[in-house]
């Protein structure tokens, strides 16, 4: 169990914690969050053991293998496989050993050897990694392609692959969806879902959030604050314990100004001086509890465009590509003000080009293509943050482009963005990530666009940024287009989807949930579709005889498996409607204190239940993959 207990933590002369305290137990799914800067990566930092506490305690089991992502990698000649693998330190160093005991002919350590690389995996270790790395975007091809081919953000995939593979006891996964596409995002979340090691995760994804994990920890005013369920049940029990707070915040300004009163009117008096001493302590004593601010830093939304020609944007047998390549083929799409279109598909289908030629930064190999007089786009992607001037600050970004803005104007507009006071003035260079990604949001609303060009807008944004985009995209008049990985933003703000496949463009009949489906059924087909080995041909009826005999031996180990799955079904239901009970805020209320410790006795042994045919589903998973595997080795 990870155990901080009155921690004080620091990052030069800030406090990120102050006596903060939690506890997550073994096997649990954690989801830490917060503001950006509040010390969540730090926190990350102290669990490796890169850094000491200031005050108080901090447990980590001493065995617990921790695994985290590398955030940087090595340009070398490795093929991606090979990288991958190489993550796995143990198992490599047993390799080593190995080779060096047949160098001297070392008969006792090979055997020894052998054993242990067994155990580690390593003779599995290439299929298990060539699966990680298919499921997150790589074709069969790139396995064996050396890691200096790849650019950043391909990388960082490489990185979580080398973390996905690794045993672990506990994974820390900081922003991994951040150089996703969706469909890989999907694989992620049903990876982690069959994880069962301890996860503590940092994403600004309110969908994968709430589908991977059952325990928020929230950094609150240097505090640490548990809630048990998911993102959705968290909105609703911060949203009570905010309400509540506020609530005692109010009873005590009356109870400090009802002291402050009586001080003020007895404190000159002899006969009421020791009262008024009284008084004086018991304010200082008090607890200050801060009002709870529960408004978002951010607070923009999208003005009037100046025009809206209809259709702002005609296709018609559009084609598609680079060079003599042809990505998409007979593409007709019409956007009219009020589109408001999601693109899905698989990584490499064509989405970003497809983006690239409604922002008119390619040309159509063919086809007909017109837009419309006084068309004005907004287009966000990657690339944008890197045209920002280095040298320049978001108020001179702005100023460039309305030279008749007063001074005062263009901050108190950069201010809804999170730029206040000096930070409108500090160059472009040192800021982060998430701080460019908002100014060049900033710089496209402020121009009035009538055609928003959105390819994954959010991988940088925090989640109340994220949420002021959601809320300031549901009131744009224009037509938009988006590529995201954030199903949240995608089923908030699009009403229709395209699905960008197979060289095509066509509409998607169904929501995001039937699309993940779609996803794993390709995903699933890709993998029936794999070239297997060649095998010698074999005698028909005595093949049939050992299937028939494997069945046989395999049929109470699969009944071991249903009886689990069905078990867990019904305790994850359970489960889910007790945590819906939790989340409704009148729960909390004194009167229904029995009730809620009912329901939290309840949830702590379903949770338990869970857990338990958990660990044994996984174990007959395992012992029927041996099976298996035994059997089609002596195939």
């Amino acid at each position: 169990m990870i155990t901080l207990s009155d921690v004080t933590l620091m990052r030069g002369s800030k406090v990120l914690l102050e006596h903060a305290s939690t506890q997550i137990f073994p096997g649990h799914k954690t989801a830490l969050i917060g503001s950006n800067g509040c010390g969540k990566s730090t926190l990350f930092a102290l669990l490796r053991g890169e850094l000491s506490i200031d005050a108080g305690d901090c447990q980590v089991p001493a065995h617990w293998r921790i695994v985290s992502v590398a955030q940087e990698t090595p340009a070398v000649d490795r093929s991606a496989i090979d990288y991958v693998i190489d993550g796995d330190k143990l198992l490599r160093d047993c390799q080593a050993k190995l080779a060096d005991a047949e160098a001297r002919h070392d008969g006792e350590a090979m055997g020894q050897l052998h054993g242990q690389l067994e155990q580690a995996g390593a003779y599995d270790v290439e299929a298990r990694a060539a699966t990680i790395l298919a499921g997150l975007g790589f074709t069969t091809a790139q396995l064996t392609a050396p890691v200096t081919d790849f650019s950043g953000g391909w990388r960082m995939r490489l990185n979580l692959a080398q973390a996905l593979l690794c045993p672990s006891d506990l994974l820390l996964l900081d922003e991994p969806t951040n150089h996703l596409d969706l469909d890989a995002v999907i694989w992620l979340e049903k990876w982690l879902q069959r994880y069962s090691g301890t996860l503590i995760l940092i994403s600004h994804d309110k969908a994968f959030i709430d589908n991977t994990v059952a325990q928020i920890v929230s950094v609150e005013q240097q505090q640490l604050i548990a809630y048990t369920g998911n993102y959705s049940s968290y909105e609703k029990q911060r949203a009570e314990r905010l309400r509540l707070q506020n609530i005692e915040y109010q009873k005590q300004q009356d109870k400090i100004a009802h002291l402050e009163s009586f001080i003020t009117r007895f404190k000159a008096k002899a006969s009421k001086a020791k009262q008024a001493q009284s008084r004086i302590k018991q304010l200082e004593r008090m607890e200050q509890i801060l009002p709870a601010h529960a408004a978002s830093a951010f607070n923009f939304e999208f003005a009037e465009p100046t025009g809206l020609p209809n259709p702002l944007i005609q296709m018609r047998d559009i084609k598609l590509g680079y060079g003599e390549k042809v990505i998409l083929n007979n593409v007709k799409l019409n956007l009219v003000p009020g589109s408001r279109i999601g693109l899905l598909g698989r990584n490499g289908q064509g989405k970003s080009t497809l983006i690239k030629l409604l922002a008119c930064v390619h040309d159509p190999m063919q086809g007909d293509f017109t837009t419309a007089k006084g068309l004005n786009v907004g287009y966000f992607a990657q690339h944008q943050l890197e045209t920002l001037d280095p040298k320049a600050s978001a108020i001179l970004h702005l100023q460039r482009l309305d030279k008749q803005a007063t001074e005062q104007q263009l901050r108190d507009y950069l201010g809804g963005f999170g730029f206040h006071g000096d930070q409108a003035l500090e160059p472009v260079a040192p800021m982060s990530g998430g701080e460019k990604a908002r100014l060049v949001l900033a710089l496209i609303v402020y121009q009035k666009p009538n055609l928003l060009l959105l390819d994954e807008p959010t991988n940088h944004l925090d989640l109340e940024m994220r949420h002021a985009l959601n809320m300031a995209l549901q009131g744009f008049e224009g037509a938009m287009v988006l590529v995201s990985h954030d199903r949240f933003l995608l089923s908030s703000v699009c009403e229709d989807f395209y699905l960008v496949d197979s060289g095509q463009v066509e509409p998607f009949n169904g929501d995001l949930d039937d699309y993940r489906t779609w996803i794993l059924a390709q995903q699933s087909e890709a993998k029936a579709a794999a070239p297997k080995d060649d095998r010698p041909k074999v005698d028909r009826k005595a093949e049939k005889r050992r299937e028939a005999e494997f069945r046989n031996s395999v049929a109470p180990i699969k009944k071991a498996i249903e009886k689990h799955e069905k078990a867990m079904e019904k305790t994850s239901t359970a489960l889910a409607q007790v945590e819906e009970s939790l989340g409704d805020t009148s729960i909390y209320e004194e009167q229904n204190k029995a009730k809620l410790m009912a329901l939290l006795d309840e949830q702590t042994t379903l949770k338990q239940a869970m857990e338990e045919h958990e660990m044994a589903w996984l174990d007959a998973q395992e012992t029927m993959e041996a099976a298996r595997a035994n059997y089609e080795s002596e195939c």
